[in-house]
């Protein structure tokens, strides 16, 4: 991989995406919600589907694959019908619109009916200490790849777990920044200290990528639930909507390995997604039963939450990772970067 190639190729991306999105401002916004703002939408959401495979490397492709053909698209559907986070924001700056569009974003507040309204939930800000340590921990967790050959698989096992929490959440604390710095936008965490979490329903649904519960919620969640409810009643409702939603992350997990690898497709991870989305059903039915009358103590339940999570990881949705060299090819990318740093960085500030 050409590095200089790669990121001439990662800017164009971009550039494209900030184009095809200041055309959703300037034209989609005026058009009526509903079906004809759909047909003028659905060729920037298959430009969004294509944009990304001029990319190569794990760490520019990644993020910008989640970006764009997750979130960005299915804010734009949400925004054809007048829904999500775009429908609140469509007669804002431009600036702000393409942040909301483009990046995992949640503002704390909303502009409706031209008042301000506070959508914070319980979830604190992060403290600058915190993250440096987070910094300093996947360091040593990729400085411990060297000796790999030498650790038993459930200490890799262990690392691996680490590096997709650590550098998911620290890829998406920076992309935030400048949207915080230049525009002022108050910013919900992405993320809320999941190795708290003390059950399947809050690792996925409070802690785990807010942004993907975020935007899966009114786009497939709420839906659904409408649906089933009918058949259903209110409480059974929500089982096939639960199942519907980890359904659908678990295909944009696969489309998101597919773009990676360029591997066909073996569906452990969506399947991975969909063990979870039957093990949250069963949860809640069970909470449902129970009524509160029994509850395990939170250290255990967090305990085998994480160790359920890792444990299927290990089974379903590393293989993939694994098989088609991508772990190796993250690792590598680090090691790049710090050649880089080395070469140009240090030089330039007299080092």
């Amino acid at each position: 991989m050409d590095v200089n190639v790669e990121i001439q190729n990662f800017m164009r991306v971009w550039f494209a995406a900030t184009g095809a999105l200041c055309y959703c401002y300037y034209c989609v916004t005026r058009i009526p919600s509903g079906v004809l703002r759909l047909l003028f939408v659905l060729p920037i959401v298959y430009f969004f589907l294509i944009l990304p495979l001029d990319l190569s490397s794990f760490h520019l492709g990644a993020p910008t694959i989640f970006y764009l053909v997750w979130l960005a698209n299915f804010k734009l559907l949400l925004f054809c019908f007048d829904r999500g986070p775009l429908s609140s924001y469509s007669s804002l700056p431009l600036l702000h619109f393409l942040s909301i569009a483009l990046l995992p974003v949640k503002p704390r507040h909303v502009i409706r009916n031209g008042s301000r309204i506070s959508t914070q939930s319980a979830q604190g800000t992060k403290r600058p200490g915190l993250i440096v340590g987070k910094i300093i921990l996947l360091a040593a967790v990729i400085w411990a790849y060297n000796y790999r050959e030498l650790l038993h698989s459930n200490v890799i096992l262990v690392l691996y777990c680490l590096h997709i929490y650590l550098a998911v959440e620290l890829v998406l604390a920076i992309t935030v920044v400048p949207v915080r710095a230049l525009l002022g936008l108050e910013i919900e965490p992405q993320f809320n200290d999941p190795y708290l979490a003390t059950s399947l329903q809050d690792f996925w649904g409070r802690r785990w990528n807010l942004m993907v519960p975020g935007i899966l919620r009114p786009a497939v969640y709420f839906p659904v639930w409408a649906i089933s409810t009918c058949a259903l009643g209110k409480e059974l409702g929500k089982l096939p909507a639960i199942s519907a939603t980890f359904l659908v992350s678990g295909l944009m997990h696969e489309l998101i390995y597919y773009y990676l690898s360029r591997a066909r497709p073996t569906w452990e991870v969506t399947w991975f997604f969909v063990l979870h989305g039957i093990c949250v059903c069963i949860e809640v039915s069970v909470k449902k039963v129970l009524g509160g009358r029994w509850q395990m103590h939170r250290v255990v339940s967090g305990v085998l939450t994480l160790a359920f999570v890792a444990w299927t990881g290990d089974w379903l949705f590393f293989p993939q990772i694994i098989r088609n060299g991508l772990d190796q090819k993250a690792i590598n990318e680090y090691y790049v970067l710090v050649g880089l740093v080395k070469d140009r960085l240090l030089p330039f500030f007299g080092f």
